[in-house]
């Protein structure tokens, strides 16, 4: 049995105050998206049940040899929650020591959640946004844009910032957020006039009752970047082909889930492609490029780590009791 004195509970501001960057997240996704590539890290396809059309229940497992640890993920959303000013994700992580297989921490996941998918979206956009992008066009202004907006800020000179989402509460903060950075933000209230011109585009609009897809590739000028977190479902299939490359986070974990993200003759490169040097990233300043993905357990097992070993060196987090 465990012993549990060595079960520490980390809470969402004992994560947050460990200040992890943008770098160290990046560079331990890539470092895992290797050794998975080398067999040395399994990762488990999503697991999701959706009680009602707006509400979604998900977990996730992924196991690496190095570091040696295993993290698994339990998550709820609910949609409607940015109506009442309320976070959309709720979640909780717990690390297990893989040598022993006793669980070492269990820590909140809602920021890790946050800040992975981020960086999901940072590994691939320092591949194929182009270095010199300035304006980001947000369409869906929650924690997902907040945290999105400090990771991209880290890694290109971005002056201006444009929001169009559902939740005026959200959409305020996100604007706050960006003015207190420096930047310029717009409010939009039409979605083609947030993209149209923008160097950098992330959709994150949750799963509601009712939602049909609404933006279109024809809006992304030439050259430009576009992360679609919320799994493509606000952009148009009729025209995603439209899109000069596509790339997903993990062609193997797609092949797994139903419905699938985008038609399968759209799948081809993924993320573990271009980590491991098998695709370039962009080749061409005038390339329309979309990152679609899902999220990936290697990412919520990246940031736990690093959490974890962060969190031990500076002696956060409290002993959960016998």
């Amino acid at each position: 049995m465990a012993d549990d004195r060595n079960l520490i509970y980390l809470s969402r501001a004992d994560v947050e105050g460990l200040g992890l960057t943008a770098a160290e997240t990046v560079d331990q996704i890539e470092h895992l998206c290797r050794e998975r590539d080398a067999g040395r890290v399994l990762n488990a396809p999503k697991s999701l049940m959706r009680p009602v059309d707006e509400v979604l229940f998900m977990s996730t497992l992924a196991v690496s040899e190095d570091p040696p640890y295993t993290a698994v993920k339990a998550l709820g959303v609910n949609a409607a929650n940015a109506h009442q000013g309320l976070d959309t994700i709720g979640s909780t992580i717990t690390l297990f020591d893989r040598a022993t297989a006793y669980p070492v921490a269990v820590m909140d996941g809602s920021w890790i959640t946050e800040i992975r998918t981020a960086a999901l979206s940072a590994v691939a956009a320092k591949h194929f946004a182009r270095p010199d992008s300035q304006t980001i066009a947000f369409i869906g202004s929650g924690a997902q844009a907040r945290s999105h907006l400090d990771a991209f800020l880290d890694l290109f000179p971005l002056k201006a910032v444009r929001i169009f989402g559902r939740g005026q509460i959200n959409r305020d903060m996100l604007r706050a957020k960006a003015e207190g950075l420096g930047l310029t933000a717009t409010d939009c209230d039409d979605p083609h006039d947030a993209i149209t011109g923008a160097d950098i585009i992330v959709s994150s609009v949750p799963q509601a009752s009712g939602l049909e897809p609404f933006l279109e590739t024809g809006w992304v000028k030439s050259g430009a970047y576009v992360n679609l977190i919320d799994l493509a479902r606000t952009w148009r299939q009729d025209c995603l082909q439209e899109f000069d490359r596509i790339i997903i986070e993990d062609a193997a974990q797609e092949a797994e889930m139903s419905p699938q993200m985008i038609p399968a003759d759209l799948i081809g490169e993924d993320l573990l492609d271009l980590v491991t040097g098998r695709i370039s990233g962009r080749s061409d300043a005038r390339q329309r490029i979309a990152f679609i993905f899902r999220g990936l357990a290697i990412g919520d097992l990246a940031l736990a780590i690093l959490v974890f070993e962060r969190a031990k060196e500076a002696g956060v987090g409290r002993h959960l009791p016998q």
